[in-house]
């Protein structure tokens, strides 16, 4: 079965993401750039089968001997392709914890607009 291509959007003006169901009566001219963050579907789900959307931040988890977590990282173009996880994250080190790698077990744990801090913590 095809991956069905959706987006959703950050509404800059209220400081809420916008679903699929709210937009898709909407033309590109209401989307206007300055209103709107448009994030596409990545045709990936999480662990627990929610939608992994450009913007999301999630956690490469190994449900392999007990639970290990990864470093969280913001989704974007380039760290998936095709419906699958690149096993590299955004400053190019292979996801790791005490020896596991990952590659499709992830947890979306929040979003770029939401959750900045998510991303933060991890600057160190």
């Amino acid at each position: 079965m095809a991956t069905m291509i959706k987006f959703r959007a950050w509404d800059n003006e209220c400081n809420v993401i916008r679903d699929y169901d709210e937009l898709k009566g909407l033309t590109l001219d209401a989307l206007d750039a300055s209103d709107f963050k448009l994030e596409q579907f990545t045709g990936l789900k999480d662990v627990n089968g929610k939608d992994i959307y450009e913007g999301d931040i999630v956690q490469p988890v190994s449900s392999h001997m007990n639970l290990k977590r990864g470093k969280p990282f913001k989704v974007k173009k380039g760290n998936y392709v095709y419906g699958k996880w690149i096993a590299k994250d955004i400053s190019n080190k292979k996801f790791g914890v005490d020896g596991c790698y990952f590659s499709d077990e992830m947890q979306l744990i929040g979003n770029v607009h939401e959750n900045p801090e998510l991303l933060e913590a991890d600057n160190d």
